[in-house]
């Protein structure tokens, strides 16, 4: 009869370790996906396992959009209108920030983001540009300032800078983005 107690707390043992070593293993893989967005949603959520269950939310809805590599016209098209957008900004920084904010918005909803809403915009490109999506929300904050006239020209040149990294990133054809397009 012992040995049969032992064997039992020797499986549900070896279960519960499986079990949470399968659970740190899905948390390192979030974490290596989302980059520093894993650390701010876990802050704004307070809870890891909220903030998982989010995120894992997140690329479950963007893996069933339909994204897709802008064409090389397409992307010569945004470059320009961004050269225009940065020429603007020496005479007009607050409306160049705008130009820049809607610009940012056109090229998503070209490449197939649905745009309609900011925080749902952020969420979904969080998924695919981790890294600059944080520059992202904070260039999009500093823009409905400037509208409000509470942003200086410094606050909006780092908007600018802060923009371009998402534009660079949602123009830039990634291989199997391209290989993905070709089929």
């Amino acid at each position: 009869m012992a040995w049969v107690i032992l064997a039992i707390v020797v499986v549900v043992a070896v279960a519960v370790v499986a079990f949470m070593w399968m659970r740190m293993q899905r948390s390192r893989r979030l974490q290596e996906r989302f980059g520093p967005e894993y650390g701010r949603t876990v802050e704004r959520t307070g809870d890891s396992r909220a903030a998982e269950e989010e995120l894992r939310e997140r690329a479950k809805r963007r893996d069933a959009l339909e994204i897709r590599p802008l064409t090389p016209e397409s992307r010569a098209r945004f470059q320009e209108r961004w050269r225009a957008v940065q020429a603007r900004f020496v005479d007009e920084p607050q409306a160049a920030t705008a130009d820049a904010d809607r610009l940012i918005g056109d090229a998503m909803r070209e490449r197939g983001y649905p745009v309609e809403d900011f925080e749902q915009r952020a969420a979904d490109v969080s998924v695919d540009h981790p890294d600059v999506v944080e520059d992202y929300r904070v260039a999009h904050h500093i823009a409905g300032a400037a509208t409000n006239g509470l942003a200086s020209t410094e606050d909006l040149r780092q908007a600018m800078v802060r923009y371009r990294s998402l534009f660079t990133r949602l123009l830039t054809v990634e291989e199997a983005q391209a290989q993905e397009a070709r089929r």
